[in-house]
């Protein structure tokens, strides 16, 4: 963009001001709106108790398949059966993307699982 050019923006944008500003009287009012509207109430959702211990339990590792997350899932397997070998860890990938709900899997978690980490991405 040249030096004219540049100018010749800064000055329509400056008449344009110039001109709102002698047209608008004293007496007038504007509204202006909230963009954020009418924010619903927080619903908090307690955290799950924490076992005791992990000895025993299933524990599935979930997988929403953020963009390349499948190295650290596992990772993470590998280095949390290495901590805790009493417990099973299943990795399972989630069907469709981290918005898409699988009830299925939730259904399965549920049934055979004490727990689960679901991986969101960053």
């Amino acid at each position: 963009m040249s030096s004219g050019e540049r100018w010749l923006i800064i000055a329509t944008v400056f008449f344009s001001v110039l001109c709102a500003g002698l047209w608008a009287s004293p007496g007038d009012k504007i509204t202006v709106m909230n963009p954020r509207g009418i924010m619903p109430p927080i619903k908090q959702i307690p955290m799950a108790e924490r076992p005791g211990s992990l000895d025993g339990k299933t524990i599935y590792i979930v997988d929403t398949k953020f963009a390349n997350t499948k190295a650290f899932v596992t990772a993470l397997k590998d280095n949390l059966a290495a901590a805790y070998p009493a417990t099973t860890w299943i990795g399972v990938d989630k069907t469709g993307s981290y918005m898409v709900d699988d009830p299925k899997l939730w259904a399965e978690i549920k049934a055979k699982g004490s727990g689960a980490i679901v991986l969101l991405g960053h």
